[in-house]
């Protein structure tokens, strides 16, 4: 494998956005498996990024804000609920995300996101409620055995996530894969750092692992919190084969 590099990433692309988004009130709850659990499930093209020798595989329940490809304007955005289900991949030494699901309740946007980005989204019911610090998130899958009930607080704030530590590894994405009949395509996204919290978990119910053929979760997740970011899309790109 090449030698990783988490910072390039982070960086602003030199071209234009193909859209824009805000992204809202964003959980990251993560359980550890040992990489062989993962392997079969992330197409082989893909890499797994692991942190001391253990894949992570994250729930992310968030506000979709002012969604818009950059020639649309902004009175026209969608907004929505989503909740994904990823892992984390290397390609090329580049550091990145791979989606095994993304639920929206947004039929639009999921057609969209299919389309467009070749992304496995999913119709679901979804809600969110928030009393001060605690937040609640409710997630159906349409036709499918497959929910998020979540109950959590928001708790003190830890600022950016310094580079080498877990909160960077798992917070701080940028790229995102996707591998079809042997093609990778690579999203890029750029915003600001998280300005990362912690987060108690006081309820959790989470089906949307097991749903996708991953081993039941095992014990609570470890949590962080995220108030948001505005967010520039580029992308995807097909990556020419190597050699």
């Amino acid at each position: 494998m090449a030698e990783i590099d988490r910072i390039a990433p982070t960086r602003r692309p030199n071209e234009t956005p193909s859209g824009a988004q805000t992204w809202r009130e964003l959980f990251f709850l993560h359980w550890t498996f040992e990489p062989a659990a993962l392997r079969p499930l992330v197409p082989k093209e893909l890499e797994l990024d692991l942190w001391q020798g253990r894949a992570y595989v994250g729930v992310v329940p968030f506000r979709m804000e002012g969604i818009r490809p950059s020639w649309l304007p902004r009175a026209l955005a969608m907004d929505f609920l989503e909740t994904n289900l990823r892992t984390y991949v290397v390609v090329n030494g580049e550091p990145g995300v791979y989606f095994f699901s993304l639920d929206a309740n947004s039929w639009l946007a999921v057609q969209a996101a299919r389309i467009g980005w070749g992304l496995p989204y999913f119709l679901a019911t979804m809600r969110s409620e928030r009393a001060g610090d605690r937040i609640r998130y409710d997630t159906q899958r349409s036709g499918a055995e497959a929910h998020l009930t979540l109950d959590a607080s928001i708790g003190e704030p830890l600022g950016p996530s310094a580079p080498g530590t877990l909160e960077h590894f798992l917070m701080e994405r940028y790229l995102l894969f996707t591998a079809s009949s042997g093609r990778i395509d690579r999203g890029h996204v750029h915003h600001v750092p998280y300005p990362a919290q912690r987060a108690t978990v006081h309820s959790v119910d989470c089906t949307l692992l097991t749903a996708m053929g991953l081993p039941a979760q095992v014990g609570p997740p470890l949590a962080h919190y995220a108030a948001g970011v505005e967010v520039e899309v580029f992308g995807p790109h097909p990556i020419p084969p190597r050699g």
